[in-house]
């Protein structure tokens, strides 16, 4: 079995700092000017990323040798579609805004990131994800739920 490069979980860690920076900046600045360009700079953001963790399993998917052979049956459609469901709810953060309140995006991403995690752990549980990548994914995911959630009570 592959173990997660360093690099890999550097990087994974590293990709909180825009989280955390809007976050913070939520927090310090309610109600002022910079507080809605911040939530959308979050929202954006967060949508990125939560299209980032489907485009894993779209890779591990089209992999020529998905981690230790073929997949069994059904594996491919699931890991396709969980390859496309995250970035069309990231998509639907970014859209929202336009007819309701930033906060429902905020909600939206993360029951997004949540829901992705809670599926990965079971693909993870089959045999279907590296060695230390569930780790990393739910630390992860409870530092951007972290600043999801922080962020909405300021924006209601």
């Amino acid at each position: 079995m592959r173990r997660l490069p360093l690099l890999a979980v550097i990087l994974g860690i590293g990709g909180l700092i825009p989280f955390v920076a809007c976050a913070m900046g939520i927090l310090i600045y309610p109600n002022q000017v910079p507080v809605p360009r911040l939530v959308q700079a979050l929202i954006g953001y967060g949508a990125v990323i939560l299209s980032f963790l489907g485009a894993v399993h779209w890779g591990l998917a089209l992999a020529a040798r998905p981690l230790d052979g073929p997949a069994p049956a059904g594996v491919l459609g699931r890991r396709l579609t969980l390859g496309v469901l995250p970035a069309l709810v990231g998509w639907a953060a970014i859209l929202i805004p336009m007819v309701a309140s930033p906060v429902v995006s905020l909600v939206v991403l993360l029951l997004g990131f949540i829901l992705t995690a809670v599926i990965e752990a079971r693909t993870a549980r089959a045999g279907l994800l590296p060695p230390g990548y569930m780790a990393l994914r739910w630390l992860l995911t409870g530092v951007v739920s972290l600043c999801l959630i922080a962020s909405i009570p300021v924006r209601l």
